[in-house]
């Protein structure tokens, strides 16, 4: 196989996992139910594990265990970073607020009350959409079926 051929197959790779990303972006906006993040979708899955294991599991954890004392203020007022596992409550929140947040970090009077400040960054110029997509996939992933079905209930009651 010549390095030209190698080449070609490459950007044939990357061509295909875009499309495929884009197609499962549309998905997530587009689902019947509003804004859903399908936790089922192995290549999806995989995908966001990556990314969860490079941008998110030095604050959250490599076991999405969040930082020691998560629910005790820092001297500096804030709070550390919470668990995404079921420990947590990342799952209480719909698919639209968790990708806000991770897009957008937390808002005050948005997905923050008036005045909060974390160390959350907003990874808008860090991480596409689709990544962002990707990462809520994983993390949901890891929960139970149980966890699953009343984060969906949340999803539900939030219109979606």
């Amino acid at each position: 196989m010549s390095l030209r051929s190698l080449g070609a197959g490459v950007a044939t790779m990357v061509v295909l996992t875009a499309l495929w990303m884009a197609k499962d972006l549309y998905t997530a906006l587009h689902h019947p139910q509003g804004f859903y993040i399908d936790p089922h979708d192995k290549t999806l899955v995989a995908y966001g594990r990556v990314l969860y294991v490079s941008h998110c599991s030095a604050c959250h954890g490599a076991r999405l265990e969040g930082q020691a004392n998560w629910r005790e203020r820092l001297p500096n007022g804030r709070l550390p970073a919470p668990p995404h596992d079921e420990s947590g409550h990342t799952w209480h929140h719909p698919d639209s607020v968790l990708f806000d947040i991770t897009r957008n970090g937390m808002v005050p009077g948005r997905t923050a009350p008036e005045g909060y400040e974390s160390d959350m960054p907003a990874y808008a110029g860090i991480l596409s959409d689709e990544e962002i997509v990707a990462v809520l996939a994983y993390i949901k992933s890891t929960w139970s079926p149980d966890v699953q079905r009343l984060q969906q209930e949340a999803n539900r009651q939030a219109g979606q």
